[in-house]
C-alpha cells in the first residue's frame, strides 16, 4: 500500500482529538468511539492528558483509506506545547486543520497556518461543531478566505468545481475544455498548496465525517520514494517500562531489525515498533513512508537526519523565559539533574541545564500551562516534587565590530596559547566556528581540540553574563609545547581568549522580540496603538481585516508577554493577539537591565579573561588588557577602523619579558595571592630533610582518573571495536593508556563500571604501571570516582577524564581539573605519535632494542 503521514492540528478546544476519534471509527480502525470528556479517547494515552482533557504529546494511529495506509499524527493544540507540534510538521505529507465553527479562526490558528506554510505541508480544512448554535457556514468561509487563504474552497458547495478551477490557469483551461477536472489535477493542486479543500460537520455526532474521508481520499496523491535508505528522527520518548524509543519517518529505502541506524553515530536497531494508540506491533522492517519507533539507539536526538534527507530546520516557536527548578522533597541537585535530563532529551526545547554561576537548575518553558504540566510530569515519572519559579527573560549578547582575542595558559609544567578573530554576524546566525590556522603553525589535532573547546561550552558575555550569539569565531594562531602541553591547557587558553576578546570588544545586549498580529474592534484601535508605542513596538497599520482592525509588527517580549489579559479586558473579549518568537534584537533598555542584573565580569571566577604566564618557575596572572603585551606569537592580523587587515604571516614574536625585577614580581604576587609569607629557616637534621623531600615529591604526584566505559563509547576506534568485541575494546584502551602513562608519567587510575553485574564484588589490579578498578555491584563508576577524588583531591594534582555530565559536575564541585573524552583522545594520540616517531628515529639511527632497554 501507499504509505502517507497525515497530521491533525487545531487551536485548543476546536475538537481535534474528537475528530481523530471519529476518523478512526469511520475507517474501521477502532470499534468503539471514545470521548475526551469521558477520558477514554483512543489517542489520549497518557494519564496526565486524560486528567487535563488536552493533548500534550504527539501520538499516532494507523488506518486504511482507499489505497493508502495512513499514519495519523495527533498533535497538541495548546500554544504552550507548540514546540511538540512543530517537530511533527517536518515529517508530514498532509495536514488536517480543525476549525471550530463557533469560534472561527483563532489567533493560534493563524500561527499554525503560518507554520504549515513554512514547512510546505498541503492542508485539508475540517470545520467542526457545526451542530452548535451560532455556527454559520457562510461566515466561517468568509473568515477562512479572509484570514487564511483565498484558496480555501468549500468542497460541499454547489459550484465547487468552478471554484477549484479558478485556483490555477491550467486547471481552468481543462475545466473549460472538458467541463470537469480530473482527479490527478485536483491532487496536483492540493499537493502544490494551490487548493485548500474545506468540509463542514460535527465530529462528535459523526456528521459529515464519512464524506470528509472520501473527499480527502480522492485528493491524496501517492508519494514516490528513492531506493536509498534515508529519513529523519523527529522525537524521542520512553515507553511505560522505560524503554527509549527513537521515532523515525523513513523517506527512502528500508530499515531492518539488527541493522544500524545510519546517523552520525550509527547504532544497532534491536526492535521496530508500529504504534497505534497505546499498543504496538513489532515488525522486522520499516518501509519508506512509514513512521516507526526504534528500540536500540541511545544517542539519537530529535532532528537527526540520515541518508540524503535534509537536516531539520531551526524551530520557529521557541521559549524565551528561563525558569528555576527547585527540588522540594530533599532530592539533591545532581540526582535531580540526572532525572530531568531524560525530559530534556525528549523535548530539546526545554533546555534543562545546570547554571553554575547561579547554582541552579533551569528550564525554558512556553507558558503557565506547560509549567503546571511539567511539574506534574516530574512527580508522575520520577516521584520527585519540585517548585518551578516564575520565568526570567533570557538575554543574549553579541559584538558590534571585529576584535582579535588572545588567551595564554602557562602555569608550571603546562603551556598553551590561542589567538582568535571574533566577528559579528547577522541576527539569527548563532555561533559559527572555523580555523584559519595553517597546520605548519599548529598541529591539526590541537586545532580540532580548540574548535571542540569552543563548541562544547556556552560562552557568556561580559555585560550581564548572558550567552553570546551571532559571532563568527576563527582560530588564527596557536602554540603548544612539545613536552608540557596537555589537552586541558588548550581548553583554558581557549576559554580565556574568548573572554579577553569580549572584554576588548564593543558589546551589545540583545533581548527576545515577538512578532505579533493584533486584531481589535475599530473603536479600540487608538488604545492599541498607544499601548504598542509604550511597549517600544515597531508596527504597521492599522488596516481592515474582515471584521476588525489589524496591526502587525514586532515588540520586546519583556513588554508584551502579559498583554493578552489587558487586551481581553479593554476589548471585552473581542481582541485577538497572536505571538511568535521572532529573534534577538538590541535591547530597548540596556542600561536598566545591566543595572538590574548586577553582573561583574571581574568577579566571575568561572569565566576569567586574564591569562597565566610563567615567571621564575611560578604562574603569574596578567590582566586581560595587557595580555597582548606578553603574547608569544603574532597572528599577523590587525583590526583597523572596524576592518580586519592582514599585515604578515603568523610568527613567533619578540615578546616583552616576564622576568620582572623582584620588587615588581612581588607586587604582582601580593596583589593576586595576598601577602607573601617568608619562610623561617632553622637547622634540620638529614633525616628530617629526607622525610620532607619525600613528602613534597608525593604531594607533587599527578593523578589522572579515567572513566573507562565512557571513553570506549566516545572514541570512534574503540566504539567500533566494541561492536565486535567489548573485551577487545577494553583491552585496547588499557594498552593505549599503559603506553601513554609510561610516556607521560604520573599515576593513572582506569575505572570500569560493574554496577549491574550481579554478585560482582569489585576488584583492583595493576597492569603495566596503571591502576585498574572494577566497581562492585550497585556501585556506579561516577560514585567510585567521586569517592576517590574526595579522598585524594586535596593532596594531589588530580584530573578526571570523562564526558559524563554528572562526573564532570562532581569534579567541578570538588575543584579538580575536568577533561573531556575528546581532549584525552587528542592527548593520548599525540603521545602515541611521539612514541612512534621516537622509536622510528632510533631505528634509523641504528639502535637496537637491547641498546635502549635493559633486557635483564
Amino acid at each position: 500500500m501507499n504509505n502517507l503521514t497525515v497530521g491533525i492540528l487545531a487551536h485548543v478546544d476546536a475538537g481535534k482529538t474528537t475528530m481523530a476519534e471519529a476518523m478512526l471509527y469511520e475507517s474501521g480502525a477502532i470499534k468503539a468511539l471514545g470521548r475526551v470528556d469521558h477520558k477514554d479517547a483512543f489517542l489520549d494515552t497518557q494519564r496526565l492528558e486524560r486528567r487535563r482533557g488536552i493533548t500534550i504529546f504527539s501520538k499516532q494511529a494507523l488506518f486504511d483509506l482507499g489505497p493508502f495506509r495512513v499514519t495519523l499524527l495527533d498533535t497538541p493544540g495548546h500554544m504552550d506545547f507548540s514546540a511538540e507540534m512543530e517537530r511533527t510538521l517536518s515529517v508530514l505529507d498532509y495536514a488536517i486543520l480543525v476549525i471550530s465553527g463557533t469560534d472561527g479562526v483563532q489567533a493560534h490558528t493563524q500561527t499554525v497556518w503560518s507554520l504549515l506554510k513554512r514547512y510546505g505541508v498541503p492542508v485539508f480544512v475540517w470545520v467542526n461543531k457545526m451542530d452548535l448554535p451560532g455556527a454559520d457556514r457562510i461566515e466561517v468561509m468568509r473568515l477562512l478566505q479572509g484570514k487564511l487563504s483565498q484558496r480555501c474552497v468549500d468542497m460541499t458547495a454547489q459550484g465547487a468545481a468552478e471554484a477549484i478551477a479558478l485556483q490555477d490557469e491550467a486547471a481552468l483551461e481543462e475545466f473549460l475544455a472538458k467541463g470537469k477536472l480530473s482527479a490527478a489535477t485536483v491532487q496536483s493542486l492540493v499537493s502544490s498548496r494551490k487548493l485548500f479543500p474545506c468540509w463542514f460537520g460535527s465530529a462528535l455526532k459523526l456528521e459529515g465525517v464519512r464524506g470528509f474521508l472520501d473527499g480527502m481520499a480522492s485528493c491524496l496523491a501517492p508519494r514516490l520514494y528513492p531506493d536509498k535508505t534515508q529519513g529523519r528522527v523527529f522525537k524521542i520518548t520512553r515507553a511505560e517500562d522505560g524503554t527509549r524509543l527513537t521515532w523515525v519517518k523513513l523517506t527512502g529505502g528500508q530499515l531492518k531489525v539488527r541493522e544500524e541506524l545510519p546517523v552520525a553515530a550509527p547504532e544497532k536497531i534491536t526492535q521496530i515498533r508500529l504504534y497505534s494508540g497505546a499498543k504496538f506491533e513489532a515488525v522486522q522492517a520499516l518501509s519508506a513512508g512509514q513512521v516507526g519507533a526504534l528500540v536500540g539507539p541511545a544517542l539519537t536526538v530529535a532532528g537527526d537526519a540520515f541518508g540524503g534527507e535534509q537536516a531539520a530546520r531551526q524551530p520557529l516557536l521557541e521559549p524565551v523565559l528561563a525558569h528555576r527548578i527547585v527540588p522540594t522533597d530533599g532530592t539533591d541537585t545532581t540526582t535531580a539533574l540526572q532525572k530531568l535530563s531524560q525530559l530534556a532529551e525528549e523535548d530539546p526545547m526545554l533546555r534543562i541545564v545546570w547554571n553554575a554561576r547561579l547554582s541552579e537548575i533551569q528550564a525554558q518553558l512556553m507558558g503557565d500551562v506547560q509549567t503546571e504540566v511539567l511539574q506534574q510530569l516530574i512527580e508522575d515519572r520520577f516521584g520527585m516534587q519540585v517548585r518551578i519559579e516564575d520565568g526570567r527573560i533570557l538575554y543574549k549578547e553579541t559584538i558590534a565590530e571585529p576584535v582579535l582575542a588572545v588567551g595564554h595558559f602557562e602555569p608550571l609544567r603546562h603551556y598553551a596559547e590561542v589567538q582568535l578573530l571574533m566577528e559579528p554576524l547577522p541576527e539569527g546566525s548563532g555561533i559559527i566556528l572555523e580555523s584559519l590556522c595553517h597546520v605548519d603553525d599548529l598541529d591539526l589535532n590541537w586545532q580540532r581540540l580548540i574548535l571542540t573547546n569552543l563548541a562544547e561550552k556556552e560562552h557568556l558575555g561580559v555585560l550581564t553574563g548572558s550567552p553570546i550569539t551571532d559571532i563568527k569565531i576563527s582560530l588564527v594562531a596557536g602554540k603548544a609545547h612539545l613536552k608540557h602541553t596537555e589537552g586541558g591547557d588548550f581548553r583554558q587558553a581557549t576559554y580565556r581568549a574568548v573572554r579577553q576578546g569580549l572584554r576588548s570588544a564593543k558589546n551589545i545586549l540583545l533581548e527576545p522580540w515577538y512578532r505579533f498580529r493584533l486584531e481589535v474592534p475599530a473603536e479600540s484601535v487608538g488604545r492599541a496603538i498607544g499601548d504598542l508605542k509604550a511597549m517600544h513596538a515597531e508596527f504597521e497599520g492599522p488596516r481592515d481585516s474582515v471584521d476588525s482592525m489589524l496591526l502587525t509588527g514586532t515588540a520586546p517580549v519583556s513588554e508584551m508577554q502579559r498583554y493578552q489579559k489587558e487586551l481581553l479586558s479593554y476589548t471585552r473579549g473581542r481582541g485577538r493577539l497572536a505571538l511568535r518568537y521572532e529573534g534577538y534584537y538590541p535591547c530597548h533598555n540596556t542600561e536598566k537591565v545591566i543595572e538590574a542584573v548586577g553582573y561583574d565580569a571581574d568577579r566571575d571566577a568561572e569565566n576569567p579573561a586574564d591569562s597565566v604566564f610563567c615567571s621564575h618557575g611560578a604562574g603569574v596572572n596578567v590582566k586581560w588588557d595587557r595580555v597582548w603585551d606578553f603574547a608569544h606569537i603574532d597572528c599577523g592580523l590587525r583590526v583597523k577602523e572596524g576592518e580586519v587587515v592582514e599585515e604578515s604571516s603568523p610568527k613567533a614574536r619578540s615578546t616583552r619579558s616576564l622576568d620582572l625585577d623582584e620588587r615588581a614580581l612581588e607586587a604582582i604576587m601580593d596583589r593576586e595571592f595576598g601577602p607573601i609569607k617568608r619562610p623561617v629557616f632553622t637547622a634540620v637534621t638529614r633525616g628530617e630533610r629526607a622525610k620532607k623531600e619525600a613528602r613534597e615529591r608525593q604531594l607533587r604526584k599527578d593523578y589522572l582518573i579515567v572513566d573507562g566505559y565512557n571513553i570506549i563509547f566516545a572514541w570512534p576506534e574503540l566504539k567500533a571495536l566494541a561492536k565486535e568485541s567489548f573485551t577487545a575494546a577494553r583491552e585496547r584502551l588499557i594498552e593505549m593508556l599503559v603506553n601513554f602513562q609510561a610516556y607521560r608519567g604520573g599515576e593513572l587510575v582506569l575505572v570500569f563500571d560493574g554496577y549491574k553485574v550481579k554478585g560482582n564484588p569489585g576488584s583492583r589490579e595493576d597492569a603495566g604501571g596503571i591502576h585498574i578498578a572494577y566497581t562492585k555491584e550497585n556501585q556506579s563508576a561516577d560514585q567510585y570516582i567521586e569517592s576517590l577524588v574526595h579522598e585524594i583531591g586535596k593532596n594531589y594534582h588530580v584530573r578526571v577524564a570523562t564526558s559524563d555530565g554528572l562526573i564532570q559536575l562532581a569534579a567541578l564541585r570538588m575543584g579538580v581539573v575536568r577533561e573531556s573524552a575528546r581532549e584525552l583522545e587528542c592527548e593520548v594520540r599525540k603521545a602515541l605519535d611521539e612514541i612512534s616517531e621516537t622509536l622510528a628515529s632510533q631505528e634509523r639511527g641504528g639502535y637496537k632494542l637491547g641498546d635502549l632497554v635493559d633486557l635483564e
